[in-house]
């Protein structure tokens, strides 16, 4: 075999490797389909959320229902896949890299902050954010499957620390790959 035929194979072989570097995680897919909780009667907070690996984080998008028209609620990733005793068994917010709780996207705020759920005149949430400090990667620390989506009654004041006063949690769903 000639030196440059070796050469050649070398280089395409690297480029193919660092191209399946660059695309992983991406195509990777997951879901939330959150129930009422037992926190409140009547309760007909529902609702289906979607997880979509991107490149760098994962695009959470979805529609919440049972809401009163206008009002605002807390919406988080809880630490723990279990929703049950209301919810309260998901723990605390997710937190992997040790931050504090506050504003999505907000420097030094934690994984599992997500941008309020804001209900229409229907009483219906509708989102689609990128959300850059999650993953769906096995194995990585900031990985959401198998951990707990949660919304709370009330709105996120972002300051009260550990979980913004935004009262008993309404909903819940253990995200699942798929």
């Amino acid at each position: 075999m000639s030196r440059r035929f070796i050469v050649t194979a070398a280089v395409l072989c690297a480029a193919s490797v660092l191209a399946a570097c660059g695309t992983m995680g991406t195509g990777s897919r997951a879901t939330a389909n959150l129930a009422p909780t037992g926190a409140i009667s009547p309760n007909p907070t529902m609702g289906k959320v979607t997880f979509q690996a991107l490149e760098h984080g994962v695009r959470v998008e979805g529609e919440v229902r049972g809401f009163a028209p206008g009002t605002e609620h807390g919406f988080h990733i809880h630490e723990k896949g279990d929703c049950g005793d209301n919810g309260n068994a998901s723990g605390g917010h997710f937190n992997p890299g040790g931050g504090t709780h506050g504003k999505f996207a907000a420097p030094g705020s934690h994984a599992g902050e997500l941008p309020s759920l804001v209900a229409d005149s229907g009483g219906v949430a509708r989102f689609s954010v990128d959300v850059h400090s999650i993953s769906l990667i096995e194995g990585a620390n900031n990985n959401v499957v198998g951990r707990a989506l949660v919304v709370h009654r009330d709105r996120d004041d972002f300051t009260t620390q550990p979980a913004g006063n935004s009262g008993p949690r309404i909903a819940c769903a253990v995200i699942t790959r798929g």
